[in-house]
């Protein structure tokens, strides 16, 4: 039975196409059910590649197809028989009017455009630019937040009027503050209750150079008239003289300041104090400090134990080495020169690109400094800046450090050297270079 249609066979016998056909002439192209309209042509006279007898009409039964005809594409009927033209051909879609193309009309992708590198960089540095805005505003607001604005200067009375420059009172405190009874034996703090210092320098930063100055903590001082602290009550002086470090104990920060400039003449801009406990935590994070030591000592009281020479100490040598009186012949005169030294090596420590550049380094000496530091009410994150980079230039020759200048002692506590004091201070109030050394 055949059941191949009418118009896919030759009456003459000839060959089916797509049947093998061992005929001499060339199999074609496999002709597909044409749906084109027209006249039915007799079976004799078709051709290769004739579409066959018409279609019914579409919609009648068969839908319009299209035809592969001649190996050309398909063919629908209406004139478009080049649809497939070019696929059997290895060529690319995507030619056409307007386009590329290749040999024989062949469609042909277009040569990639250089990279614009002046664009590219503008908007890399855009990029960068932009993240470093909002991670430095970022970091500042999130350091401003942490300072711990608590001493209030406007309650100190009597004031005297400001020179020029800028003039920190930085105090370092024994207060235990957040130690435990281990934190205390580790550190060779002791228990004792309250807060006194142990440690007061006034910092001058000017244009003229900046300069740090000592002030013993057993110097013999007058406690003036002042204004308590929280009660708010006026006290009067009563001509009594104390070591100095009593101040502070007596009313704390506010007396203390009010002390040293009724004493000295010199107006004090801003306060800065640290604990114990906080002074080593800053060490620690930046990864201890180098200093030099020249000769080797030994203190049972503060746990010190160095030999000559440089070295790393970590934060509890670092107390012990600031700390240490009884080692030595001048006692608190030597421990501030020693206070010296060793604070204006951390403010180098923590200025190097090392630390800043370093995010792993800078934020927890950052942090650790900013959690640990109490300042007065009026004192910014630039202040702040500007003091530590003074005392770093203080460290590398670029200021000037000396101790009060003393004439004597009486009842144990250190005299001051009036006349010095007094050129000392008109020279930091014009800001001019000082010219007053130690005796």
């Amino acid at each position: 039975m055949n059941d191949w249609p009418e118009g896919w066979r030759d009456d003459n016998r000839g060959p089916r196409y797509g049947r093998g056909s061992g005929g001499a002439q060339p199999e074609g192209a496999r002709v597909m059910r044409q749906v084109r309209r027209g006249p039915a042509v007799p079976p004799g006279q078709r051709s290769y590649g004739d579409p066959g007898p018409s279609a019914p009409p579409h919609g009648a039964g068969v839908p319009q197809q299209p035809s592969y005809v001649d190996g050309q594409g398909y063919d629908d009927g209406a004139g478009y028989g080049d649809y497939d033209s070019g696929y059997n051909t290895g060529q690319v879609y995507g030619g056409g009017p307007g386009g590329p193309s290749g040999p024989a009309g062949a469609p042909t992708r277009g040569p990639r455009p250089a990279p614009n590198w002046r664009r590219r960089i503008k908007w890399t540095a855009i990029t960068l630019a932009g993240v470093l805005i909002v991670t430095s505003v970022a970091t500042y607001f999130w350091a401003d937040s942490k300072l711990r604005r608590e001493v209030d200067l406007s309650k100190v009375i009597d004031r005297p009027e400001s020179g020029s420059g800028t003039n920190y009172l930085i105090v370092g405190s024994d207060s235990r503050e957040g130690m435990s009874k281990a934190d205390e034996k580790k550190l060779h703090t002791g228990g004792a209750e309250g807060k006194r210092t142990d440690s007061m320098m006034i910092l001058h930063v000017g244009d003229s150079g900046d300069t740090l100055i000592s002030l013993p903590r057993d110097s013999d001082v007058e406690i003036p008239s002042y204004k308590g602290s929280t009660s708010g009550k006026v006290y009067p002086a009563r001509g009594r003289h104390e070591k100095l470090n009593a101040a502070y104990a007596e009313d704390g920060p506010t007396l203390l300041v009010r002390t040293v400039e009724y004493n000295t003449g010199l107006h004090i801009d801003h306060y800065v104090e640290i604990g114990f406990q906080g002074f080593a935590n800053i060490v620690d994070a930046v990864g201890g400090v180098e200093i030099d030591i020249d000769k080797g000592f030994k203190d049972k009281w503060s746990g010190a134990d160095f030999k000559a020479g440089k070295q790393t100490l970590n934060g509890q040598q670092a107390l012990a080495f600031v700390r240490t009186r009884h080692a030595f012949a001048a006692s608190d005169l030597q421990r501030t020169k020693n206070q010296q030294k060793f604070l204006s090596a951390l403010a180098h420590q923590v200025a190097t690109p090392g630390t800043i550049l370093n995010p792993f380094k800078f934020y927890p000496t950052m942090g650790a400094g900013l959690d640990s530091l109490i300042v007065d009410k009026d004192m910014g994150l630039w202040d702040l800046g500007s003091m530590f980079w003074a005392m770093k230039g203080v460290n590398g020759g670029d200021g000037t450090s000396l101790n009060m200048p003393i004439s004597g002692s009486t009842g144990g506590n250190l005299v001051w050297d009036k006349a010095k004091v007094k050129t000392l201070v008109n020279e930091l109030n014009n800001d001019q270079k000082v010219t007053v050394t130690n005796n």
